[in-house]
């Protein structure tokens, strides 16, 4: 095996069910996810895999959500307690795939699916309740290591030691954390088109990175 070749380290799904947290509280949500050997990756998402808030997630753009293996170390460091399988929702947790390294519209096979990345994960406040964190949340937004979600151009069968091949770097070379950086933090324009340039991003940051730009031309103009 490549030193560097991503690989599949966890392969998840889960329906949206009752999540008890904190002082007898509850909510449904699709965050729980449990191993599987194998399951298809169909436009939607993966057969057996859902979410509950459809406004805010799921969708063709983000069919399927990744995040990489390699945080999980320093998440359990700064919290001081092991994390749950698959603990951010994601579906697959991935190694040499950092948000560095992974540029909106590259494309992968993994197993018999093709996929493309789309946007970084917008993290919400499930993560903080299903990990019984109240740190988690804000340390993702200002790391920008939130994974990521993609869109399925073909769809198939994954396998939990399916191979991990990247089919196309996306010549703009902007990388999640960039446009992590930029959502999160950032009040610059340019920077904001120069992530909408990018044809594959989804189209809710499309629209979101948009209005942002427009606030930002007026009140430069009422600034002058």
């Amino acid at each position: 095996m490549e030193k560097n070749r991503a690989t599949i380290y966890t392969l998840a799904i889960g329906m949206p069910k009752e999540l008890r947290y904190g002082d007898g509280r509850s909510m449904v949500t699709g965050i729980a996810k449990q191993q599987v050997p194998n399951v298809y990756l169909a436009s939607r998402g993966f057969e057996g895999d859902d979410v509950a808030d459809k406004k805010h997630h799921g969708g063709p753009d983000r069919a399927i959500c990744l995040y990489p293996l390699e945080h999980y170390a320093q998440w359990q460091q700064e919290l001081g307690k092991t994390l749950p399988t698959a603990a951010f929702g994601e579906n697959l947790t991935v190694t040499n795939m950092l948000e560095a390294d992974v540029y909106i519209g590259d494309i992968y096979k993994i197993g018999d699916a093709v996929i493309q990345i789309t946007q970084g994960r917008v993290p919400c406040s499930t993560i903080d309740k299903y990990t019984e964190a109240t740190t988690l949340l804000k340390r993702l937004i200002e790391t920008g290591y939130t994974g990521y979600l993609g869109r399925v151009l073909e769809e198939g069968t994954i396998y939990a030691d399916s191979p991990i091949e990247l089919i196309e770097k996306d010549s703009a070379g902007i990388s999640v954390l960039y446009c992590n950086e930029v959502y999160f933090q950032n009040k610059d324009a340019d920077a904001m088109q120069r992530i909408l340039a990018v044809e594959a991003l989804a189209d809710e940051w499309k629209q979101k990175l948009e209005k942002r730009i427009q606030v930002l031309q007026s009140r430069a103009v009422g600034k002058s």
